[in-house]
């Protein structure tokens, strides 16, 4: 399909669209495989920890182009943190999740992203920080002012949700999508623009320089 703007997406074939990797990190219990259940499938109900990883796919359009969304949820507990790592390896988009009725996982949440930034550079992937369960607000234990600052001094994405009452739930995920598809659409004029440099006879060096 077309990006928006008419640049197709380099990655996909001609009429299929862009396939990303997303994954959610975050502590057990905060909330990550309630908020795929949601998304994917509408649903919410009382899940058993995830033991390794759950995989969902959805497919999602945003304007002229559309995207495959592959989401892999992580476990959350200690014991599968290394095994996690593999997960992560590659991803296009991130979801950080903490509960905001616990501070403790706030703070795993921040080291989940140095987990991530050692797997790819800072700016690579797409990650949103997301405080889970704001139906639990009389409980809360990590402000909505903590979360977003914590976010943009980390030039985060940043939302709050509720998987139980389907608040903001689509929005994340939507808001992922759309950053995802404006970095391809970047990445196709990059490109045409290397294309049309060289044509010229430009020299390649001067061509990589000016495609940016």
């Amino acid at each position: 399909m077309a990006q928006a703007g008419g640049v197709p997406c380099p990655e996909a074939a001609p009429g299929q669209p862009c396939v990303f990797k997303l994954v959610l990190l975050g502590s057990s219990s905060v909330g990550k495989s309630s908020l795929a259940l949601r998304y994917v499938k509408n649903d919410f109900k009382s899940l058993l920890p995830t033991v390794g990883c759950a995989f969902f796919t959805k497919e999602v359009g945003s304007g002229a182009a559309s995207a495959r969304l592959e989401i892999w949820d992580t476990a959350g507990q200690e014991k599968y943190h290394s095994i996690c790592h593999l997960y992560f390896r590659g991803a296009n988009a991130a979801l950080l999740v903490y509960d905001i009725t616990k501070k403790d996982s706030f703070l795993d949440a921040q080291r989940w992203l140095r987990d991530l930034e050692r797997e790819a550079p800072p700016g690579e992937v797409v990650v949103m920080l997301v405080g889970n369960k704001t139906d639990l607000g009389g409980q809360r234990e990590v402000t909505f002012q903590e979360g977003k600052e914590f976010a943009e001094s980390h030039r985060l994405l940043f939302a709050e949700a509720s998987a139980k009452l389907n608040h903001q739930v689509t929005e994340v995920f939507s808001a992922v999508v759309r950053e995802l598809l404006r970095r391809e659409e970047r990445k196709s004029q990059a490109q045409t623009g290397d294309r049309g440099l060289a044509l010229t006879g430009a020299p390649a060096g001067q061509a990589r320089c000016c495609a940016h």
